[in-house]
């Protein structure tokens, strides 16, 4: 690949996971996603991954519950979750977040 490549995804051209989250840019060592508009009152499952994980509030609330702390995410908040740690996500207002995952999150089979 020289410099002048590009490559570039729009968001209805992506696929949909089946928590609802949009996979966006995806390279070898990094994957970035899009959680939108995710309904408030929503507990998601708790959950441990084999990546670590950054994200971004755009819009709405949650709460994190990592590592015996709850934490409040606002927009304009980022977060970071460590490969392995076990965690759980509440949607409280209508979220839209965006995430990196190292390695890749990949798409669900």
């Amino acid at each position: 690949m020289n410099q002048a490549d590009t490559y570039l995804i729009n968001e209805k051209d992506t696929a949909e996971g089946s928590q609802g989250q949009k996979y966006l840019a995806s390279g070898q060592e990094i994957a970035l996603r899009l959680w939108k508009e995710e309904s408030a009152d929503t507990d998601k499952p708790q959950a441990s991954r084999n990546y670590e994980t950054v994200g971004y509030v755009i819009s709405g609330q949650a709460e994190l519950t990592l590592a015996g702390q709850t934490l409040a995410l606002n927009p304009g908040d980022s977060w970071y979750i460590p490969k392995g740690s076990a965690h759980r996500y509440r949607i409280l207002e209508s979220l839209t977040a965006i995430e990196a995952t190292h390695p890749p999150a990949r798409q669900d089979p």
